[in-house]
């Protein structure tokens, strides 16, 4: 079971998307701290106490990529996950070629989210 000090932001635009993850995470025993915008994350300065970052791709404003190489350019070692409704070849490619530690595709498994998790912060 992880440590109560292992933070999980989730960024996406989707409130019920938001929830399910939230819940998920809470119930494995991560904290889980939400945002509907990468902007929303970013001006929250959370990212100094954040282990590992879920994002969705297309996002209003600053999309997930250039989150990612926002949080990348703070925290080169951040695992992020990237979780989206669209399953673009051309996009996966590019978000794992810059550091993506994940690219999931939605509707995803609970189970498959906390495995990635685990894999992306080992426990020690």
């Amino acid at each position: 079971m992880p440590q109560s000090t292992l933070v999980v932001a989730a960024v996406d635009d989707d409130r019920r998307v938001r929830e399910s993850v939230q819940s998920v995470l809470e119930s494995a025993g991560y904290e889980a701290v939400t945002f509907e915008s990468a902007e929303a994350f970013l001006d929250s300065g959370v990212l100094s106490n954040v282990t590992c970052v879920l994002a969705d791709v297309r996002l209003p404003g600053l999309d997930g990529i250039e989150l990612q190489r926002r949080i990348r350019s703070a925290r080169p070692t951040m695992p992020v996950v990237f979780i989206t409704a669209h399953d673009d070849d051309d996009i996966r490619q590019r978000a794992l070629r810059d550091g993506a530690f994940a690219f999931m595709v939605k509707p995803f498994d609970g189970g498959e989210l906390l495995e990635l998790i685990a894999r992306a912060v080992p426990l020690g």
